[in-house]
């Protein structure tokens, strides 16, 4: 006869045989997964980053830390309280940027008063920009020759005999490029064409002699001895046959003179340097 066996070790037996069915299904199951895992990554490049990213830890959610749950078990009004915490106000969004037409006006406006200034500051005590209009300083300058002359060294220096010279006529509102020849407290004269400071005979180099020569002895008229102020200059220009100048406007005052020299960047013939 055969003892009969306790139902708990049948119970027993049961468990342990289904749990090792059971390990050998998940066995199996896992074998499968390998091989489709294998045949996913030959097919797609992309699988191992899905499932790393799938694989990643997800963060823990706030609400459910372990912290949490040890407060809320050991004091159930932990949440009132966080809940009547005043919550921090987001800050505020500072006001809006100036519009981009605004800002490129008021940039305009910048640039243009900067240029003004800087315009002004240059012409007032560096240099000036010249056109010479019509042939009073041929053959040394010709008609709408453009160039700069010397405010800054005018200022300095001064004046110097057969300096050009540039000078304001107020009464014509326009401005002279002559030669300085008389200086202040000098006497002036020209008798048959040739010049006299004080009585002595003073060389007029700059002149051409050819161009002299062509108007046979009535290039230079005479002119009557004149004693200049100590403000006073007595200029004439090269062309003196065509020259509107000290002979007709009278001595200039020094108030009325601009700047000297002049530097000629057209036309290019010319291009150069006259008595900076």
């Amino acid at each position: 006869m055969y003892a009969a066996e306790h139902p708990f070790s049948v119970y027993n037996k049961f468990m342990m045989n289904n749990n090792e069915k059971k390990k050998e299904t998940m066995d199996e199951e896992t074998d499968e997964m390998s091989v489709t895992r294998v045949l996913e990554r030959l097919t797609d490049a992309s699988y191992d980053t899905e499932t790393e990213k799938s694989d990643a830890p997800k963060q823990e959610d706030p609400l459910f830390t372990e912290t949490s749950v040890i407060e809320k078990l050991t004091d159930p009004k932990a949440d009132e309280r966080k809940e009547k915490q005043p919550k921090q106000e987001k800050p505020k969004k500072s006001e809006e940027p100036v519009s981009s037409a605004t800002s490129e006006v008021i940039s305009f406006i910048r640039d243009l008063a900067i240029c003004i200034v800087a315009v002004f500051l240059l012409t007032s005590f560096v240099i000036r920009p010249v056109q010479v209009k019509g042939n009073s300083m041929y053959p040394t300058l010709n008609d709408a020759a453009l160039g700069f002359s010397n405010v800054g060294g005018y200022k300095v220096t001064g004046l110097k005999r057969f300096d050009i010279a540039i000078i304001y006529v107020a009464e014509k509102d326009e401005y002279l490029v002559k030669r300085v020849i008389g200086l202040p407290g000098e006497t002036v004269s020209y008798e048959n064409g040739k010049l006299y400071i004080n009585g002595e005979y003073v060389e007029e180099t700059f002149l051409s002699d050819k161009y002299v020569s062509s108007f046979n002895g009535t290039f230079m008229a005479d002119v009557a001895p004149i004693t200049l102020g100590d403000d006073e200059y007595y200029c004439l220009g090269d062309n003196r046959p065509h020259s509107s100048d000290s002979r007709y406007y009278g001595p200039f005052k020094k108030e009325n003179i601009i700047s000297k020299g002049i530097f000629i960047f057209y036309p290019f013939t010319q291009f150069g340097v006259e008595t900076w």
